[in-house]
């Protein structure tokens, strides 16, 4: 099975690594799906998107991100987020409540964590 190494990094921390069959990411030109052996690429990730990434062992790493650059370079992919939160990190109760304010920043970045996380929005 052809793999590749996917790094998932935030600002403030790693969030994951390993290998990887595919990455599934949203950027500003749409949605991106990445296989190994994919061409060189440098996109910008959406402010409010997720990321979800199927590990060699068949699970998904999925992970609400906002803003920020995935890279693809011979078999490695580098996710580097401004902000990000793996789905199992995420409060709903909390996203639920930031999706009703205001500030329509804070409703982007919710509804991001929400959708990570399996929720409907």
């Amino acid at each position: 099975m052809a793999e590749m190494t996917v790094e998932l990094v935030a600002v403030e921390r790693r969030l994951w690594s390993g290998t990887a069959t595919m990455v599934i990411a949203e950027t500003t030109v749409g949605e991106l799906g990445i296989l190994p052996g994919h061409t060189q690429l440098l996109g910008e990730l959406v402010d409010g998107g997720v990321v979800t990434i199927r590990t060699t062992d068949g699970s998904d790493v999925t992970a609400a991100v906002h803003g920020g650059f995935l890279s693809v370079a011979e078999d490695r992919v580098s996710i580097l987020a401004e902000s990000a939160q793996l789905s199992q990190e995420i409060d709903v109760a909390q996203a639920e409540e930031d999706l009703r304010h205001d500030d329509e920043d804070a409703k982007v970045w919710a509804a991001a964590r929400l959708r990570a996380a399996g929720h409907r929005v």
